[in-house]
């Protein structure tokens, strides 16, 4: 390999870059050591069904266009591994049924599989002519080269892909109650001071109102963990109907909710706001096995100047008001009976 190729490979091989920026710089290479009109990356499909032309370049009069799609039983790729037979000048007498090779005219084929470390294949990295050319070693050398540096970046940007998946899952699966799907505690804090600094923006208040389910103990006790667990996601299903774009609604744990909303230009009368979060939790709950009438919840329900208040003074200041409302309220009383 001459030394002004070492030297385009080894600035290749120190700069982070995608696929598409690797594999077109080594196809330019590849033409200048091969000489061959065309260089081009395919990509074989799970079911082995087509083969597709991912990056190209091509000189001369030859032209394989990226985006091309051939059936793999009909490709020349085929061909060349049923018959082990890698390199041929002399495509149109060898491959004559070809249809593929016919069209676009090819006379010289030079290829290797791109297989990855598991084994499968990912596809061929291929040089072709409408001329007839020979191959020196050099060339096959760098072929072949050129193949693993792609297979070997083609397995790190699916690493890296399948990291960043997982981060993300593992991210979701930090924010979000996993019996309700609502946001948790952790979400309801990073997210609520946006909401304050939207509210400032629109020259809005905030309504906040601190939930909690009252003697929701006594229903686990009663009738089960799992009733109890039934019964935390339809009010948290009831609760969201009440949400409109950028209201918060957050599990806190347990029996806790908390809703955050940005109050309308035109703000709700405070009372008549905290009774249709009382009519949406209370009422009859048809649960797997039984139903109930839940009288309702308790609710600290304040009314927030986000210039005056943080987020966290607003979560204490409907806490309180919870606290308030609590000690005012009856005590729950259940009417069930079977499904």
């Amino acid at each position: 390999m001459s030394d002004h190729i070492l030297a385009r490979v080894s600035q290749t091989l120190s700069t982070e870059q995608s696929l598409e920026s690797l594999v077109r710089q080594l196809l330019e290479m590849l033409a200048m050591v091969t000489d061959m009109e065309s260089t081009y990356l395919t990509r074989i499909d799970e079911g082995m069904e087509f083969q597709h032309v991912l990056f190209a370049r091509n000189s001369g009069d030859m032209q394989i266009p990226e985006g091309l799609s051939v059936p793999w039983d009909k490709s020349l790729c085929k061909r060349a591994f049923d018959d082990r037979c890698f390199f041929s000048d002399d495509v149109d007498t060898r491959w004559h049924d070809c249809e593929a090779a016919q069209a676009l005219g090819i006379k010289t084929f030079f290829s290797t599989p791109i297989h990855l470390t598991d084994g499968s294949l990912y596809g061929t990295l291929c040089a072709t002519s409408s001329e007839r050319h020979s191959i020196t070693l050099r060339g096959d050398h760098v072929l072949h080269l050129f193949a693993g540096m792609i297979a070997r970046h083609i397995e790190r940007e699916s690493l890296v892909k399948q990291l960043r998946e997982a981060n993300a899952a593992l991210t979701a699966h930090s924010y979000t109650d996993e019996l309700t799907s609502l946001p948790n505690r952790r979400a309801l804090f990073e997210h609520l001071p946006t909401l304050f600094s939207l509210a400032r923006h629109l020259k809005r208040h905030l309504y906040i109102a601190f939930i909690d389910l009252d003697n929701f103990k006594a229903i686990n006790d009663l009738y089960g963990h799992q009733a109890g667990d039934e019964f935390l996601r339809q009010v948290s299903t009831r609760l969201t109907a009440c949400c409109c774009e950028n209201d918060i609604l957050a599990r806190l744990g347990g029996d806790e909710f908390l809703f955050a909303s940005l109050c309308a230009e035109t703000p709700h009368d405070l009372a008549q706001f905290c009774e249709t979060l009382r009519e949406r939790i209370r009422g009859e709950y048809q649960l797997t096995r039984l139903k109930f009438d839940y009288p309702g919840a308790s609710i600290g329900l304040v009314d927030i100047d986000p210039n005056e208040s943080s987020a966290d003074d607003a979560v204490r200041a409907a806490d309180d008001a919870m606290y308030l409302d609590k000690k005012n309220r009856r005590q729950m009383h259940f009417s069930t009976a079977s499904k």
